[in-house]
């Protein structure tokens, strides 16, 4: 199984961007799509890096930028995955980043299914709360492997419980 092989081993992901028809070609990959608004989401079947499949690997990487949100406080209820806005990530790191604190925290705690996650940028006050809160057992860091943007074990993203 795809999922378990690539779950066991040292977990890598990769952000890219499409529209019009490349986007639809990508829909024809094994994977699921979320929308939210106006914006879509696809997670492909993992695999091997050097195994992307040719409609992948002619997508954009980088380039992506978006405007700064101000989302205001999360929905109860739902965990909430800081991102360590003082390394100021590229939006697909950033996009990366929370897809492993995502998977990290559903392992964490046992979840079967895919809860609701709020995403929230994290300033550097409140960044170093979170990583009390990982010291103390009660959140899940993201560390980083350093293949990209930062220095290997740098904490990208914490995840904490529903409040």
């Amino acid at each position: 199984d795809a999922l378990a092989t690539w779950v066991a081993s040292r977990i890598r992901k990769i952000a890219r961007r499409a529209r019009g028809a490349h986007w639809a070609a990508v829909q024809e990959l094994p994977g699921v799509t979320v929308t939210v608004g106006d914006a879509q989401v696809r997670a492909l079947l993992p695999g091997p890096v050097d195994e992307v499949a040719k409609v992948v690997s002619r997508l954009q990487i980088g380039g992506t930028d978006l405007e700064p949100d101000a989302p205001g406080p999360p929905s109860p209820g739902v965990p909430v995955i800081h991102v360590n806005a003082a390394l100021e990530m590229t939006v697909g790191k950033a996009a990366a980043q929370v897809g492993h604190a995502s998977m990290l925290y559903a392992a964490a705690h046992g979840l079967v299914d895919v809860p609701a996650f709020a995403v929230r940028d994290a300033a550097p006050d409140v960044w170093e709360a979170l990583c009390r809160s990982v010291e103390a057992g009660e959140a899940v860091a993201v560390r980083d492997a350093g293949f990209t943007e930062v220095v290997p074990g740098t904490i990208t993203c914490i995840t904490t419980p529903p409040s």
